[in-house]
């Protein structure tokens, strides 16, 4: 690691979540994971295991960033995804 590089403060639980990706199918919770994940490290100055685990993710699942967004925005649109107590907390940076 530079000394350029950061460390993602939700590097813990996010670590988990790829590892859950890289062994699950694209069903629609996980693509939105997936696009939520990539949102989040877009950029980001370190954590290039799980940037790269994710190029990982979207080549195993035949998906362009492009194709991936588009995907999400319709699963969105549909309803909520995420079920339970999160509903109103926003968890995208």
């Amino acid at each position: 690691m530079s000394n350029q590089d950061q460390k993602h403060p939700q590097y813990k639980s996010d670590r988990v979540t790829v590892e859950n990706l890289i062994q699950a199918q694209p069903t629609e919770y996980n693509l939105a994971e997936l696009a939520r994940l990539k949102i989040r490290y877009r950029g980001f100055p370190g954590a290039w295991d799980i940037q790269n685990d994710l190029e990982k993710i979207m080549q195993k699942w035949q998906l362009t960033e492009e194709t991936l967004f588009e995907k999400t925005r319709e699963i969105h649109a549909k309803g909520k995804v995420y079920k339970g107590g999160k509903e109103d907390q926003e968890d995208w940076l």
